[in-house]
Formats: C-alpha cells, structure tokens, sequence
C-alpha cells in the first residue's frame, strides 16, 4: 500500500483518540537537531505568545488482536486495515516537521501480536526520531496496558508524555465490552509510570540533576455516552486516577456509534454538550476546589446541559450568595460564577490597598453582567440571585445565543 493510503486511513483512524494535547514538557535540542518542546502546546492548543500548534496523529496500525466493542479497528470489524513501520513514521514526521506542518507527534497503535511487542514498536520510531533524526520537538505514546515495566521504562526515556487510557469510568462495563481489558490492567501500568515519575524527581531532589522520563507526565481518556454510566460515575472515577495517579489530564470523549454494536451500547451519539460541560466540571475540580458530588444537580445522575457547572451550582446554592468580594476567602470568590482564577488572586491583591467596585471588576475584563447577581461591591446594595436565573434564561432562549453556546461546546482546543 502506498504511504498516501496508509495515512489516510491510519490518520483518521487516530481522530478517536482526544488525549493529546501538551504542556510541561522541555526537551533540550541536539546540536545540529530539529524541534523543541519549550512552552508548546500541542494539537491545536495555543502558546503563551498566542501561536497555533498541531502534530502528526496517527496510529502505527489499526490491525488489533482485541474486540472491544466500542472501537471501530476492533479484530471483528470490516474497516480497512493498514499498517506503517517505525521508519515510515519517523521519515514521515521528519518531513511534515520540515514542511512546518506540525510541531510533534501522537503516536497511537493497535495492540499486534502481544503488549510488549506493539510498545516495542512504538519504542522504536521514538528512538529513531530522538537518536537516528536528532528531533528534539514533542512525542506522546500511547502506553499499552499490559505492557512491562521495562518497556514503559524505555518509552518514558524517548516521550515527552504517555497515555493508558482506562476507556470506561465503571470496571463492569469494561469486562462486558472489551473483556480483554481490566481496570487492575490499566491502572497497573499508570502506576508504573508514576513511579518511574516519582523516582525522576526524587533523584533530582538528590543529585541536582534531573533524569528524563516523561516530563510532561500521563494522561487518559474516557469515553463518554457508550454506557449508562452516568456524569457521576465518570467524575467519580476521574477524581480517584488524579488522586492516586496524579495525572496530568482527564481527556473525554464523546462516543461514536459503530456498525454491529455490542449489547449495552448506546446507539445514539451523546450530545457534544456534555462532553464539553464533563471539561467544565473537571476543570472545577482541579483548580476551583470543588468535588464531583457538588457538580452534579440532575436527579439521573448528569451534568445540567442547560447552565455550565458552576452556574448550575450557584443557581442550586442561592443561600451562599451574595459574596463580597472586599471581605470573602479566596475559597468563596472562586464559587462565584464569571470569576476565574487569575482574577482572584488579582482581586485578593487589589483589595490590600482600596476596596474593590464593580468598575474595578470591569478593568480586570470580568463580566459584570454575570458576576452583579452573586457579588457584593464597594459602592453596589446586595443583589438578589434569582435575577441571575432569569436573566440568563431569557438569555438562552435566543437562537443566536443557543447556536454560539452549540458552537462553543463542539470546539476541541488543547486546554479548556
């Protein structure tokens, strides 16, 4: 088959995959080598001075000895099959880079043959690129669950980033749709590469010097819709792997029906909507203090569709507002919706030398048609937040806006 093909099929049969985006990696470049991973966000994520970068996403292969139900190069499916060599791969992204079409690669595979075997492969083109091509720019493997310890080893020496994705948030669903996999699996290699992480950064602490192994860290994935598995449930489980792995990211993805789909199956995909308010919500987690148990205020279990998490909570919880925004804890104006992180640390800091007004909040570009119903300012009376309800449901009412929030939630972008 002729390289055109391949790449053609085997890209497209990477697009599945939303765990690749980039951050925290620095690589230092070979003399005489190409690329660089400094301050690079990767696939369509944008830098601190505003650039747009992507990479080469592809799979080494989509052949697979596994029937997962839910995926589309399972063995029992009729897709075209194709498969590149890791010189194939690491000529190819030599070229794209030199063309200036990328910035890195994301590298995927099809398990062949056995675990060991499909990361040897993958182990392989990194080396190439990092010790035949000099190529300093971003790799991120995919790490096979199930592979050994001394593999993941060697993987993490040549990639910025690994991923094991644990696919289902429940591990029922997991042995009844793809019984080659366990939860115990994947979450064995994460926590291999956490240790080899851990140890990284120990001996740094030690000698001062810090050895390489996947800087950027690990990440995830899982796939949203293709079960009765609930928000809660993905939350849940979201919560336990950042807690216990430290992961990097959470990546969800919306699920695509297939053709002779399993029993269980969704069959209808989900709304983009909810995979993009699941970003929302983890967002939240991670830098805004909440727990998935606050998140989540429909009775069935999901995320609202209708207002993004933290609105939907406010609008739950009245009786914790209004705050104000001269005397309430950083805790408390990061539940205030309209308000970010970095506006709060700005507020924290401007209110040490004069209260804080409603046109200071305007200065900071913060909303003030969203934040007026929850805060209390210098100079501004209490505000009551049922305005806010009303408000914003006339707001979402209008065509225009529902067509912009439908656009808004369909963008997939490297950071949320």
């Amino acid at each position: 088959m002729e390289t055109r093909k391949k790449l053609e099929i085997l890209a497209d049969a990477a697009k599945y995959d939303a765990s690749c985006a980039s951050s925290g990696s620095r690589r230092a470049r070979a003399e005489g080598g190409l690329g660089n991973t400094e301050g690079m966000g990767i696939c369509h994520s944008y830098t601190p001075d505003g650039r747009c970068v992507s990479l080469l996403k592809i799979l080494l292969t989509n052949y697979c000895i596994y029937d997962c139900a839910y995926c589309v190069n399972r063995i029992g499916s009729d897709t075209p099959r194709a498969r590149f060599t890791p010189q194939e791969v690491a000529t190819l992204t030599m070229e794209f880079y030199r063309r200036n079409y990328i910035e890195g690669l994301f590298l995927s595979s099809g398990v062949i043959q056995s675990a060991d075997y499909t990361m040897e492969q993958l182990i392989e083109t990194a080396r190439s690129l990092r010790e035949e091509h000099l190529f300093g720019g971003y790799i991120h493997l995919k790490a096979v669950p199930g592979a050994s310890e001394v593999a993941l080893a060697l993987a993490g020496k040549y990639a910025d980033r690994l991923s094991a994705n644990i696919e289902l948030p429940r591990a029922g669903d997991l042995v009844q749709l793809a019984p080659a996999k366990t939860h115990e699996e994947i979450e064995e290699s994460m926590s291999r590469i956490q240790f080899r992480l851990l140890e990284a950064k120990d001996k740094t602490k030690r000698n001062g010097k810090r050895p390489f192994f996947a800087p950027a860290g690990q990440t995830t994935q899982m796939i949203v819709g293709a079960t009765s598995a609930t928000d809660v449930d993905i939350l849940t489980k979201s919560t336990a792997l950042y807690e216990d792995y430290k992961l990097r990211r959470v990546y969800y993805s919306a699920f695509s029906p297939i053709q002779h789909s399993a029993p269980g199956m969704a069959n209808e995909k989900p709304p983009l909507v909810r995979e993009h308010r699941l970003y929302q919500a983890d967002w939240l987690m991670r830098f805004y203090g909440f727990h998935s148990s606050e998140l989540v205020t429909e009775v069935n279990g999901n995320l609202s569709l209708e207002h993004d998490p933290k609105l939907a909570w406010a609008l739950e919880h009245r009786e914790f507002f209004p705050v104000d925004v001269n005397a309430a804890s950083k805790e408390a104006l990061l539940r205030v919706p309209g308000l970010g992180v970095r506006n709060v640390e700005r507020i924290l800091r401007m209110r040490r030398f004069h209260k804080v007004t409603l046109e200071d909040l305007r200065r900071l570009r913060v909303s003030t048609d969203k934040v007026r119903p929850f805060v209390v300012a210098a100079g501004q009376g209490p505000a009551n937040p049922d305005a806010a309800r009303h408000k914003i449901e006339e707001k979402l009412r209008q065509p225009k806006q529902m067509e912009l929030f439908a656009a808004a939630a369909t963008a997939r972008t490297g950071e949320l």
